[in-house]
C-alpha cells in the first residue's frame, strides 16, 4: 500500500473486503479524501459494536483525509433488514432526533469536528440523511434510479437472502432501505464529493449498490471498504454481554464498567484488541503480546486505559485507579462513584433487605433465581466475603466506616450500596 491510511488499516486488521483496491490506493496517496459511515438512529447511544467503524473514520482523519458522519434520521424510519430475523419496530421521528441527539455526543470524542465547511479541511461533517431523504417524490425517484437495480441482483445479497431461505418476512419497506443507502452514496458525492464508504461486513451489500448507482447515475468512480465482525475468541459477538450492552455514553454506561469490559478481556484477544481499539504504536503492542502468564493482566489493563481515554478522555483514569485501590488494595480514598451504585432507604436497610434483591438493582442478575444460582455456585460476595446462604439479608450492620457495602459478583463485577 502506498496510503498511509489503507497501511494503517491493514497491518492493524481493519479490512475485509474492498472495491479496487488499487486505484483506491491510489487516491489516497495523492489526494485527501472524504469517506462517510452511517449510523442508524435505534438508539440513543452507540455501543463498542460501532467502534471498529468509529476507529476506521479517526484513522481516517488521523492520515490527512476527510470524514463524514451520516446519521440515518431517515433510514431510521425503515430499518436496516441486514441479518436480521424481523423487521425492526417502527419508531417515531421525535425518538429518532433524540436518538440522534444521543449519540452525536460520542463523535467529538473521537474525531475532529468541522467548524465551517472548508473544502480542503480534513474536519469531519456531521450529516444527517432526512434531510434529502425526506424531499423524495416518489415517481421522479422511481423514474431516475429505480432503472439503476435489478431485483434479481438485490435477492441475491446474503443479507436479504438468508431471510428469505429461512422463509421469514421481508417487507416491501425494508427492501427500500439498501435502495436508500445507496442513494445516500450517490447524495453525498454530488454534494461532498465523497468517494469512499466504509462499514462492517453485514452491509456490503448495501455498499455495492452505492457504488454501482453512482457509476451508473452519474459516471463518477467511489469506493467500498468493509471491515470484519469482530468476534471474541470464544465466539461470540463483539460487546455483547450478560449484562447488555457496552454502551459508548457515559449515561448508559460509567467509565468504570466501561473500563472493567476491556480489563476483562480474553487473553487471547488481547493483541487484536490493542490493535483495532488503540492508538499505541505496533512494536509496543508487539511487546504487549509476548506477555503471558499473570503479566498478561499488564497488557489487559493498558488496554483497558487506552481504550477508556479514547472514550471517556484519559482524566477519567485517575478516578477508576483510585477506586481500583480502594476495593481490591484496601487502600483509602477512592473515588467510588465510578461504580454501579444502588441507594438503599435507611429503614429497608434497618430492616433487611434479600441481598437477592441487591444483586438484581444493580444489574448484575437479571432475576432473583439467576441471582440464587450466583450466590449457590459460590460466586458471589458481600464485603469480600463469600455469601453461602441465598436467604441472606443486608442490614445496617454491614456498612463499613465510609457508610457503603460491597457487592461483587465474580472477582471483577463490583457494585456500592449506600443508605
Amino acid at each position: 500500500m502506498k496510503s498511509l491510511f489503507l497501511q494503517t488499516l491493514t497491518e492493524r486488521g481493519f479490512i475485509h473486503q474492498t472495491t479496487d483496491m488499487e486505484t483506491l490506493d491510489s487516491r489516497l496517496s495523492s489526494e485527501i479524501v472524504t469517506g462517510y459511515i452511517g449510523f442508524d438512529a435505534t438508539a440513543d447511544s452507540l455501543h463498542v459494536g460501532s467502534l471498529v467503524q468509529i476507529m476506521m473514520l479517526r484513522w481516517l482523519q488521523k492520515t490527512g483525509h476527510r470524514p463524514l458522519i451520516l446519521m440515518g434520521g431517515g433510514t431510521s424510519k425503515i430499518g436496516d433488514p441486514s441479518f436480521k430475523d424481523s423487521a425492526r419496530p417502527l419508531i417515531t421521528d421525535d425518538l429518532i432526533s433524540g436518538n440522534i441527539a444521543g449519540i452525536s455526543s460520542v463523535f467529538s470524542k473521537f474525531i475532529q469536528l468541522a467548524t465551517s465547511n472548508s473544502p480542503s479541511s480534513t474536519d469531519a461533517l456531521m450529516l444527517n440523511n432526512d434531510d434529502w431523504l425526506s424531499q423524495i417524490q416518489y415517481i421522479p425517484f422511481l423514474r431516475d434510479y429505480g432503472c439503476h437495480f435489478s431485483v434479481n441482483r438485490m435477492l441475491s445479497f446474503d443479507s436479504v437472502k438468508l431471510r428469505l431461505d429461512r422463509e421469514q418476512s421481508l417487507s416491501f419497506l425494508e427492501f427500500n432501505y439498501m435502495i436508500l443507502q445507496a442513494y445516500d452514496f450517490l447524495e453525498l458525492n454530488k454534494r461532498y464529493g465523497c468517494l469512499l464508504q466504509m462499514g462492517g461486513s453485514d452491509q456490503w451489500g448495501n455498499i455495492i449498490n452505492g457504488v454501482e448507482l453512482t457509476r451508473r447515475a452519474i459516471g463518477k468512480e467511489v469506493f467500498g471498504l468493509t471491515s470484519p465482525l469482530i468476534t471474541n475468541s470464544s465466539g461470540t459477538k463483539m460487546g455483547k454481554t450478560v449484562n447488555g450492552a457496552i454502551w459508548l455514553n457515559s449515561d448508559r454506561l460509567p467509565a468504570y464498567d466501561y473500563w472493567q469490559f476491556w480489563r476483562n478481556t480474553e487473553d487471547a484477544d488481547v493483541g487484536r484488541y490493542l490493535r483495532l481499539f488503540t492508538e499505541l504504536p505496533m512494536d509496543e503492542i508487539a511487546r504487549l503480546e509476548q506477555l503471558a502468564g499473570a503479566e498478561i493482566n499488564l497488557a489487559k489493563k493498558v488496554l483497558a486505559d487506552e481504550a477508556t481515554a479514547l472514550a471517556h478522555g484519559r482524566k477519567v483514569l485517575g478516578d477508576i485507579h483510585d477506586t481500583i485501590a480502594k476495593l481490591f488494595e484496601h487502600q483509602s480514598g477512592g473515588d467510588l462513584s465510578n461504580l454501579p451504585t444502588v441507594i438503599v432507604p435507611k429503614d429497608t436497610l434497618e430492616a433487611g433487605i434479600p441481598v437477592v434483591d441487591l444483586f438484581c438493582q444493580l444489574g448484575f442478575a437479571a432475576s432473583k433465581g439467576e441471582a440464587r444460582r450466583l450466590i449457590q455456585g459460590g460466586g458471589a460476595r458481600l464485603n469480600d466475603v463469600v455469601i453461602a446462604d441465598i436467604a441472606l439479608n443486608a442490614t445496617e450492620k454491614d456498612l463499613n466506616a465510609d457508610g457503603y457495602l460491597k457487592l461483587s459478583m465474580g472477582k471483577k463485577k463490583h457494585g456500592v450500596i449506600k443508605s
